[in-house]
């Protein structure tokens, strides 16, 4: 099912309680959506979009969900997750959401669009890829992510196209560390933690 942004916000949310996959747009790219507390959901996500099981990075609705999944945040991060575009890569301190991953986590709080609507209204973490099979390009548009996913995908939240960066990732599991040089440079990392990073 195919639905416009603007008209789809109570259907995501009920296809999202029910254990189903929502392709919605994000705070970056197109994402591929399951309720990160669901295990079946979750494992259903990884089945078809990631068997090779690199873990999902995961959407909170807000800071206070970084102490809900028992992950560990240094005080640079403290600062990092205020930023928008910021994933913060951080170290599990007990057993929850091991069906997501089982030693660290990768986090970020959505700050505006249909995803921050959507998550603030479902009022839970999300399990949320970029939606392409691996090895391939993330899709632009519903009609590519369509023909990636048919209809192992429950609902595709039609935005138009989206094109753009995608999230910085800071690894502070040991330190601080960039994997990843999305939207957010490294000269505006360094200049909220106050010092250089790797």
């Amino acid at each position: 099912m195919i639905i416009p942004y603007k008209e789809a916000l109570g259907e995501a949310v009920r296809v999202l309680e029910r254990g189903g996959i929502v392709v919605a747009p994000t705070d970056t790219l197109y994402g591929m959506l399951a309720d990160a507390t669901n295990p079946e959901a979750v494992r259903k996500l990884y089945e078809i979009r990631r068997p090779s099981g690199k873990p999902f990075l995961v959407l909170i609705p807000h800071e206070g969900w970084v102490r809900e999944m028992c992950l560990r945040m240094p005080k640079e991060g403290e600062k990092l997750i205020k930023l928008e575009g910021v994933t913060l890569v951080l170290k599990k301190e007990c057993e929850r959401f091991s069906h997501v991953n089982r030693e660290s986590i990768a986090v970020r709080v959505p700050r505006r669009g249909f995803v921050r609507d959507l998550i603030s209204a479902f009022g839970k973490p999300l399990v949320a890829p970029s939606t392409n099979p691996e090895g391939k390009p993330p899709a632009k548009s519903v009609e590519e992510a369509l023909s990636y996913f048919g209809s192992l995908v429950d609902l595709y939240v039609d935005a138009g196209i989206i094109t753009g960066e995608p999230s910085t990732i800071v690894d502070l599991r040991e330190g601080v560390r960039i994997l990843r040089e999305g939207r957010v440079k490294r000269e505006e990392i360094e200049k909220v933690i106050g010092r250089r990073v790797l």
